[in-house]
């Protein structure tokens, strides 16, 4: 790892408080731009909440893949006139994406995990990279318990891929957690969510779940794979790892 340093107490201090003092002081802690991308889901929508309330300034981007649910825009409209904010958009890159679709056809992410990892990389990694330029904190909504892949989540780390210090404040959160603070506060959601659609991505990659079924399943259900899409993900293909491991 490079000559990077977590700021002092930080990640300590996480265990024993709510979310909204973990953005806080992260906020007061890390210098430069802190960005926070939101994929409108659940978890996203309750940190956009409190963001919003505590007036933290914190940038919000999403990556708009051009193959979102309709739901999803709709929900994106609703959150920044309900917050006064603005949500900005980056989109896959025109050249690189017809390249792909001219590769591969426009569907062509079902042909093979990796032709599907190359779709991800079009409209969600390198879009990514644009929206972290420049920044120095980097705000996500992955909780632990949302797959066995996700179990060892850190508070904190520093993503040697993005070149950022990557913050996971709802951690500690379950989903119905995250349910219940969404209906306490009265935030907007996405209207799949009631129709089982747990974990939302783009339309043709995401399908509701069966009762039982683990929160990832309904994301490209066609592959036995880690259901990873390379946003969290380092370069040897596994979940970026805690700064502890990364040191030792």
């Amino acid at each position: 790892m490079s000559a990077f340093r977590l700021p002092d107490q930080i990640a300590a201090d996480w265990d024993d408080l709510d979310v909204a003092a973990r953005l806080t002081s992260l906020r007061r802690a890390v210098p430069g731009r802190l960005v926070f991308t939101t994929s409108f889901g659940a978890e996203d929508q309750a940190l956009t909440h409190l963001i919003a309330e505590a007036g933290l300034d914190i940038e919000l981007a999403t990556l708009d893949t051009g193959r979102m649910f309709p739901e999803t825009y709709d929900v994106w409209v609703e959150t920044e006139a309900r917050y006064g904010l603005k949500v900005r958009a980056f989109l896959p890159e025109r050249g690189k994406l017809a390249d792909y679709v001219d590769q591969n056809g426009i569907n062509g992410f079902r042909h093979s995990v990796d032709a599907r990892k190359a779709c991800c990389g079009v409209r969600k990694v390198e879009p990514l990279r644009r929206a972290l330029a420049g920044a120095t904190g980097w705000i996500t909504g992955l909780r632990a318990d949302q797959s066995d892949a996700r179990n060892s989540v850190p508070w904190l780390v520093y993503d040697d891929g993005f070149g950022i210090l990557k913050a996971n404040p709802l951690r500690d959160w379950s989903r119905d957690r995250v349910s219940a603070f969404l209906a306490a506060h009265d935030v907007p959601q996405n209207v799949l969510h009631a129709q089982g659609f747990v974990s939302i991505g783009c339309a043709p990659c995401t399908r509701a779940i069966a009762p039982g079924e683990p929160e990832r399943a309904g994301r490209w259900w066609w592959e036995e794979s880690s259901k990873e899409c390379g946003l969290h993900v380092g370069p040897d293909g596994r979940l970026v790892r805690a700064l502890q491991e990364q040191n030792a």
